[in-house]
This record gives C-alpha cells, structure tokens and sequence, in this order.
C-alpha cells in the first residue's frame, strides 16, 4: 500500500520521493563527477576540453535538445505590447533617479543630457546585437536605490535605514535590510506567473509615465536658464566618462530578448518592443535630465535623491513625495522585470550544465523558473545587503559592457562561422578581421585614456576599424542567414557596437577594474573545475545520441527499401503467373 502510495497510482511505475526531492543528479549529473577517479581524469584533460567548446558550435538540433532540458515550456502569454511596457518597466528605475544627479554634479553638469545620448546608443546597438541570440548585481544596485527614496518617502535620510558596520570595509560597511525585504515581495510575484507580472508592470509603468510627466511639466515651470551655464564644465571628458557610468540607467533591455519563449510571435514582436520601449526611454531620460539641471545649479543636486530635493530646494516641498512615490514605483518595476529577465538567463545557462541542470526546471503549473529565480534573488538580496550604490553601479557598467561588447563579437561569429560549411580560409579572414576591430577599437580607447588633447591617433585607429569592417564585409561571406528576425547592417552595426562599448570601457575608473577582475577571476575558476566538465559531458552526450538516431533512421530506411524490394519482387512474380 505504501509503495502504491508512493508511485502516485501512476503507470510508469515511479516512486514519489517524500520530503526533499533533490538528489546529486539534479546538480551533477555528468560522467566526470560519477566518481573521483572520473573528476580527476577530467581534469586532466582541461585544455582539450576547453579547446573543443571554443571551436565547436551548436546546431539548430542541438538548441532545441538544450531547450527541452526545462522538462517543461515556458508559457507564450506575451505580445509587443507587453514587450515594450517591460522594457520601460525594465530600465526607468535607478538609473534616472540616481544617477542622473550624481553624475550631472561630479562628471558632466548640464551635459549629463549628452551622456544619456551617447550611452543610449551603445545599449541600443547592443541590445540589437543581443536579440538574435534568444546578473544579479543589476537587481541588487536598483534595491539599493530603492531605500534611498523610500527614507526621503519617510522624510528620513538613507543612512537612517541602514545598519552600520564598523568592522567592515568602507563601501561594504552599510547594511541595507529594507532592500532584502523588497526583493523578497519581487521574487514571490516572478515566480507566480509572467503574464501577471507583466500586467502589473504594465499598470506600474502608466502610473510611472504620469509621474514622470509631472515631474517634467512642474520642473520646467521652475526652470532657470542660467542654471545651465556652463554647459560642460568637465568638457568632452566629463561627458564620456558619465556615459559609461549611465550606461547602467539602460540596463534591463536585454531582459526583453530573454522573453523569445514566452512572446506569441517573436520575430515581429521582441524587434518592435525593444526598439519602441528604447526609443520612448531615452526621450525620457533626456527630458528628465535637462529639467533637473535647469530646477537646480549642478553644484547644489542631490547625490541620493536628486529630483526630490530640486522640488524641495525651489518651495515646493509637497511635490517631493510625490516624486520619491513614483521612484519607488519605477524602481520596484525594475526589480521586478530584473528578476525575470535573470533567472531566464540563469535558466538558459542551465541547460547547456555550465551550471547545474536543477536551475533550468520550469514549473508545470505557473510556467516559470521558480528554482532560478529564487536562486538568483537570494543571491541579490546577499549583495545589496553589504555593497554600496557607487560600487555596484560601476561594476554594473563594465560587466555589462564587457558582456554586450562580447555578444556582439559572438554575433559576427555566428553569422560567418558555421562548423563544417566555412572554408579553412575564410575561418583565418574573419579571425583576422575581428582581431584588428577589437584592436583599433582598444588603441582608440587606450588613446582617449592616457592623452587627453591628441589626435594624430585617432588618424590611426578610427581608419584601422573601418578597413576592418569593410573587409569583413567584402572578403568573408556569410554563412548563417537569421530565420525569424536579423541584426541589420552585419557586420556594421555589431562592429560599431564593439567600438562604442571598449571606448566606454576606457572611461571608467581603476578600482572598477580591480572588483570586475576579481570577479571575473572568480567565475573563471568556478568554470574550470566544474562548468566545462559539466557542459563537455553534456554536449558529447548530446552527439552521442544523435549518431545513435541517425544510425536507427538509416537502418530503418534500410529495412523500408528492402521491403520495398520484396513487395517489388512479389508483385513482378504475380504479374508473370497471371501472363503465363
């Protein structure tokens, strides 16, 4: 009885395990971690494992086995309607009502306008670059923020909020548990149901929109010109290196392409929704920036809460609840749209193993990825917790464009490389060609970086990327064509995007650069002792398995012919008897 408890009355006559249904099969299943003697051989074999996952590509069979790792499909409840409104809901947050002062006041001044021009650009091209392809820091930074408006909310300033820890590095020493409780809010709505977070965000981002109309509209009343003079007061310098830094006020948009599995028909609907919500956010940024910096002198903003101060410094102090209420309201729809869009990421890399396959399971009932997204949000919650805004935003700016300047090089990959079609020949063009725009895009930043009046360099490094790219253009032919939809303008469009992102990259600061390598270096040891084992095993499989099915098709055409042969045979013989 009991057993038949167990196996549920089913007829596969599995049993239900009680209590915790994880074993070490969900989290490493793979041929090197079945004994130690298997782990230590694999790890010997480290470098030709890792030279077959840099050459080997996938096929289209091989990404719909990777997808069917999920168990189940995610539910498609999304159209371009819903995809824009995420967008927006994904990006209007800390971004503008952070940033926005703290780098107008410290880099920019009222030419923070034009750093929202240029960073916009880089994410659109980025973004365009991601999409043909369909972490938690960004969350963390965004409930960071989240206090700080809330304690102006509360007519309190951040710091009473936060827990001070003596003992602990400056920067780290800020304990921030109001942050923890609203990711945890965020994490019970993702994991309920997409669609219903997506109309929630919907209805969050109208009330947003009209809040951010009046912030625009009661601004400009109280705007004085002569508080836009001077213009730049950091010059050309100031308004690149603010660039990199609100480059974070853009990200979120990749979270739109992460959503192909769940939008009705993604060819048409993910390019309209990402470009539609791009378009109407930068309008806004730039509409946002100009009025804060015409409301107040640059000098005199805010760092924590710059357009609620303004309001406050020109009388009117009833309309800084009002803005801190809707900052909230911005900010919790990027906490939210975060979170979905990562634990999709999460969920995807999960299915190739690079981390453990447990996190790619999709729930049957609500068609989310419960186990990533609160793996993922736990995560957040530990981060923002500890780390100070400034930190996280940087670190935030040069991951992400580190990453976006990497996809788009993944772009060009994939477009002119295809494993056993592209000649030996046109391989060493394109490695060659990517090579020297990588090259003049880094001389063209190292440029900027350590010499701030030349130019003869530029005469150098500008012309060298665009003989690379029309090389690349003219000399190597394309040997993938896009089926749904396409990057337009390859291989322009992915090279400029790898020139906007490494010359943003050379704007930001040293000690930026120290976390994000030890960071980087972190992930990097994690992969080679598990995430390449893991993915190796996975993909030899795969391959394993699909000769084994093409075996099976060639046998079973082999038997269908020699019946055909037979059935010939008898019917010839027939047709004799009747003749005879």
């Amino acid at each position: 009885m009991e057993a038949e408890a167990e196996g549920g009355g089913g007829s596969s006559g599995l049993t239900r395990r009680r209590g915790c249904t994880c074993t070490k099969d969900d989290f490493l299943p793979e041929e090197s971690f079945r004994s130690w003697s298997n782990y230590v051989n694999a790890l010997k074999e480290t470098p030709a494992r890792l030279v077959d996952r840099v050459l080997t590509r996938s096929n289209e069979q091989g990404e719909l086995e990777v997808k069917a790792r999920s168990e189940h499909d995610m539910k498609k409840t999304l159209n371009w309607w819903d995809l824009m409104w995420f967008g927006m809901g994904a990006v209007i947050g800390a971004g503008i009502f952070v940033l926005t002062g703290l780098e107008a006041r410290d880099e920019a001044g009222p030419a923070v306008v034009l750093s929202y021009v240029v960073s916009g650009t880089s994410a659109l091209l980025s973004v365009f670059c991601y999409t043909e392809f369909a972490v938690e820091i960004p969350v963390a930074a965004v409930a960071r923020s989240w206090t700080s408006y809330f304690a102006t909310l509360c007519n309190h300033k951040p710091d009473d909020f936060r827990i001070q820890a003596h003992n602990l590095p400056d920067g780290y020493n800020q304990l921030d548990p109001i942050s923890i409780g609203i990711i945890i809010c965020v994490c019970i709505l993702a994991v309920m149901s997409t669609k219903g977070s997506s109309r929630l965000n919907y209805i969050a981002s109208v009330i947003h929109i009209i809040v951010i109309a009046f912030i625009i509209i009661c601004g400009l009343i109280n705007a004085s010109v002569k508080n836009y003079t001077p213009f730049a007061p950091f010059g050309v310098r100031g308004v690149f290196k603010a660039s990199a830094v609100l480059f974070f006020a853009y990200v979120g948009f990749d979270a739109v392409s992460t959503m192909a599995e769940e939008t009705k028909n993604p060819g048409r609907d993910i390019p309209i929704g990402l470009v539609g919500s791009m378009v109407i956010t930068t309008l806004i940024y730039c509409l946002l920036a100009v009025t804060l910096c015409l409301m107040t002198p640059y000098k005199s903003i805010d760092p924590d809460a710059p357009f609620s101060r303004a309001f406050e410094t020109v009388g009117w102090y009833w309309a800084e609840y009002v803005v801190a209420a809707g900052a909230l309201k911005g900010m919790t729809s990027v906490l939210l749209v975060g979170a979905v869009g990562q634990a999709r990421y999460l969920t995807h890399i999960a299915r190739t193993h690079m981390i453990p396959p447990w996190f790619a399971k999709v729930d049957p009932k609500t068609g989310t990825p419960i186990n990533a997204t609160v793996a993922m949000l736990a995560a957040t919650a530990i981060i923002a917790f500890f780390t100070k805004l400034a930190i996280l935003s940087d670190l935030l700016s040069i991951s992400t464009l580190f990453i976006f300047m990497l996809v788009s090089v993944a772009l060009l990959v994939r477009r002119y490389y295809v494993d056993g079609e592209t000649s030996a020949a046109n391989c060493n063009k394109l490695v060659v060609f990517i090579f020297l725009i990588l090259a003049s895009s880094g001389a063209t930043s190292g440029y900027w970086a350590v010499n701030e009046d030349g130019w003869i360099g530029y005469c150098i490094t500008v012309p060298l990327w665009v003989l690379s790219t029309a090389g690349l253009a003219f000399f190597v032919p394309q040997a993938r064509k896009p089926k749904l939809w396409g990057v337009p303008l390859v291989p322009w469009l992915p090279s400029s995007s790898i020139a906007i992102n490494v010359f943003l990259l050379g704007s930001i600061d040293k000690d930026s650069y120290i976390r994000f390598l030890i960071w980087t270096a972190m992930l990097l040891v994690y992969y080679f002792i598990f995430g390449l084992h893991a993915s190796y095993d996975t993909a030899k499989a795969f391959e394993v398995k699909e000769k084994e099915e093409t075996v099976y098709i060639m046998a079973e055409a082999g038997k269908d012919s020699s019946a055909d042969k037979s059935s010939t045979e008898a019917a010839a013989g027939g047709i004799k008897s009747v003749i005879d």
